[in-house]
C-alpha cells in the first residue's frame, strides 16, 4: 500500500510511543482532514481504536510493517520455572505479597524485586501494579488492562 506523507509520519511517531499510540498530529491536520486521514488508516487496518479509549488510536502490526518495522511475537515462559510460578502468583485476582513470592520461589526479596523489574516488566512487557493498605504487606499484581 502506498502511504501518504501524513500517514507515514503518524505511523513513525506512533512507532516511537511505548504503547504505539498516535499522539503527534501535525498542527495542519485538524477537523475534517484529521477525521478523513484516521478513517482511511483505520479502513486500511493501519490503526485501531485503543481499548477503553474510543478517541485514541494505536498503530497495528500491519501499520508498523508498512513503515518497515516488524513486530516480534511476545516472549513465552517455560512451564514449571520459578519465573512461571511468579507470574502465576501475580495473575491471581488477590495478587501476591513479597513473602508469598519468596516462599514459592525460594528466592530472596531482592531477587524477587529484580525479577519483577527486569524479566517480567522489561523482557516480557508485563505491567505490574502494587498497592499498600494500612497494616498489611504490599500486594503486587499483573495488570490485565491494555494501554
Amino acid at each position: 500500500m502506498k502511504l501518504t506523507d501524513t500517514q507515514r509520519s503518524l505511523l513513525e511517531a506512533a512507532a516511537q510511543h511505548p504503547q504505539k499510540k498516535l499522539t503527534n498530529f501535525p498542527d495542519t491536520l485538524k477537523g475534517g482532514a484529521r477525521i478523513k486521514v484516521l478513517t482511511a488508516m483505520r479502513n486500511a487496518q493501519l490503526i485501531a481504536a485503543s481499548a477503553g479509549e474510543p478517541e485514541v488510536y494505536v498503530a497495528t502490526a500491519t501499520g508498523l510493517q508498512e513503515i518497515g518495522i516488524t513486530t516480534q511475537p511476545p516472549r513465552s515462559t517455560r512451564e514449571g520455572t520459578k519465573q512461571a510460578v511468579l507470574i502465576e502468583l501475580l495473575r491471581r485476582p488477590e495478587g501476591a505479597t513479597l513473602p508469598q513470592m519468596t516462599e514459592a520461589t525460594g528466592w530472596q526479596v531482592h531477587t524477587v524485586r529484580g525479577a519483577m523489574a527486569g524479566a517480567l516488566k522489561k523482557k516480557l512487557g508485563l505491567k505490574i501494579t502494587s498497592e499498600k493498605q494500612a497494616g498489611t504487606d504490599r500486594v503486587y499484581r499483573i495488570s490485565t488492562t491494555t494501554f
